[in-house]
């Protein structure tokens, strides 16, 4: 077991990350040790990056999409064993006691802790994790194409499920169409759903995405929808994509953003919302998405469109995801 590992290290918001040599983790009570193979790039890194989400742990390791072998176990863990594959997502840890924990809200935990912004993540050779708060990854998936599950898919399912089950909102738009929104496509498409993409104006790989997971429309953003929707997810950090999705919803609809992170949402008239039409949020993921995401994920097969490079390059991956040249995920390998 070596003593010390390669890491990429964010130092502070603008700056770029940088390649360091820093011991390797020990796993305390309840933890595993994990040897990382993949770890994806999610935009809420590069939030984290940009000095969008404040107060990230110092001298950060970033990342919190990772399936990796476990290496070693804490003391106490029983639910793992040495060379079992995990998956480990953004929800690190949760206080177990406070109101929202008590009324199984986890999501909404008063003191969490999350992988790759309070607790060190997995742009790292090795990282350790609460034994609790990870998943088994479906055989199906090979490790690169799996990594996207822990967060874009996670959130995506959240963000589905709480716009209504498929017979109260079978036509979905959906606003953004990266990570996220390809994995949520081919779940809602699973349901019976209809799927409308709305994209950046010109985006022609992300409407070609659109199309190949099932999508039966795509266009920009800028456009009205063809039909009236049921519902609409929003995962581009947009402001003024609220107003659009709700003059794109039908009455009784419902508005869900998918973001940690969103630019100011413009001011609007009243009548965007009125007809109990609904507007609300996505906060974190839960231990019971993650499962039911899992039990999904081995009836379907979704099918992760990723980019791939390696640990050194994060910086490359965080400027292709920022500049929109990037169609599905982004993912670091750091095992073949």
């Amino acid at each position: 077991m070596p003593q010390t590992m390669q890491a990429m290290i964010f130092e502070g918001a603008g700056l770029p990350l940088r390649l360091h040599n820093v011991p390797v983790p020990d796993p305390g009570p309840g933890e595993l040790r994990i040897a990382v193979a993949a770890c994806g790039v999610c935009r809420t890194d590069l939030h984290i990056a940009r000095g969008d989400l404040r107060h990230p742990k110092p001298m950060l390791i970033p990342g919190h999409e990772i399936v990796g072998q476990v290496e070693s176990c804490g003391a106490g863990v029983t639910a793992f064993k040495p060379g079992d594959r995990v998956g480990v997502p953004w929800l690190g840890h949760t206080c177990g006691h406070c109101s929202y924990c008590l009324r199984h809200q986890e999501n909404l935990c008063d003191t969490p802790q999350f992988t790759g912004y309070t607790r060190d993540g997995g742009y790292a050779e090795y990282v350790v994790a609460d034994s609790s708060y990870c998943f088994r990854i479906p055989p199906t998936y090979d490790d690169e194409h799996a990594a996207p599950l822990l967060c874009a898919g996670l959130i995506g399912y959240r963000t589905l499920r709480m716009a209504g089950l498929a017979g109260d909102a079978h036509r979905i738009g959906i606003y953004g169409f990266g990570a996220a929104a390809h994995l949520v496509t081919q779940i809602a498409v699973a349901q019976g759903r209809e799927v409308y993409a709305f994209t950046r104006t010109g985006d022609t790989g992300a409407q070609q995405l659109a199309y190949q997971t099932g999508a039966c429309w795509a266009g920009s953003s800028d456009l009205q929808s063809p039909v009236p929707l049921d519902a609409a997810l929003i995962f581009a950090p947009v402001g003024a994509l609220v107003p659009k999705a709700l003059s794109a919803v039908g009455k009784g609809g419902t508005v869900v953003c998918g973001g940690i992170h969103m630019s100011d949402i413009p001011s609007m008239p009243y009548q965007l919302l009125w007809e109990e039409r609904r507007l609300c949020s996505v906060a974190n993921l839960t231990r019971a998405d993650g499962i039911a995401l899992m039990d999904i994920a081995t009836r379907t097969q979704l099918h992760t469109h990723t980019t791939a490079y390696p640990l050194e390059q994060a910086n490359a991956a965080l400027a292709d995801l920022r500049e929109g040249r990037l169609s599905g995920a982004a993912v670091l390998r750091l095992r073949q």
